[in-house]
């Protein structure tokens, strides 16, 4: 059991969960724009943080 790999599929989850809720809520024309590029910045960072996270996490038996 790798626990980076596993804090990086958690982190890419979130990532991917932030982005697609910025896309949502600018598709729905929110006002609130400070708020959604500040939830969309933060869902870039987990996203490829969790990626290399988990890409360079090496398997060990």
């Amino acid at each position: 059991m790798n626990i980076k790999r596993i804090f990086g599929t958690i982190l890419t989850v979130l990532g991917i969960v932030g982005l697609i809720y910025t896309g949502y809520e600018l598709i729905n024309k929110s006002t609130a724009y400070t708020t959604l590029s500040v939830a969309g910045i933060i869902g870039l960072i987990f996203f490829f943080s969790g990626i290399s996270l988990v890409k360079n996490t090496k398997d060990e038996s």
